[in-house]
């Protein structure tokens, strides 16, 4: 008997309305994710890069956004901020960002490549281009 009645409320508890639609990682959702690596691609080539600045007000408004965004797809402000502050997600981004910036020419030990990338994707008005300005 005990076994039925367990069997019963689980599958009372999986019917729920959200209970079996938990909200995937924040990684795993492309309108965050892309709008983040941009803007980490858009501070590294700026910490590398001499005559590039980050457009720092333009990085806030997006900042806002993202916030809005995930928290219309359900997510809490303690959720993005967990994500956002997850070393773990923190030394993945970087991973994902060399491995990025390698692929498209750039080489950590020459920082001239960094800023021949960021003007490339100023000109281009790309989404990382959109984070840079030249000084």
């Amino acid at each position: 008997m005990t076994r039925a009645l367990i069997s019963i409320v689980a599958f009372c508890v999986a019917t729920l309305p959200g209970a079996a639609t938990a909200n995937p990682s924040l990684r795993d959702v492309p309108q965050v994710e892309n709008i983040i690596f941009a803007a980490a691609l858009a501070k590294e080539i700026s910490d590398k890069c001499h005559s590039l600045k980050p457009r720092r007000m333009k990085a806030l408004g997006m900042a806002w956004q993202l916030r809005s965004k995930a928290n219309g797809l359900g997510y809490s402000d303690a959720e993005i901020r967990a994500y956002v502050e997850s070393d773990v997600e923190k030394a993945r981004m970087r991973a994902k960002g060399e491995q990025f910036l390698k692929a498209n020419g750039v080489d950590y030990d020459s920082p001239k490549t960094f800023c021949v990338f960021g003007h490339a994707e100023i000109d281009k008005s790309s989404a990382i281009g959109a984070l840079l300005r030249a000084k």
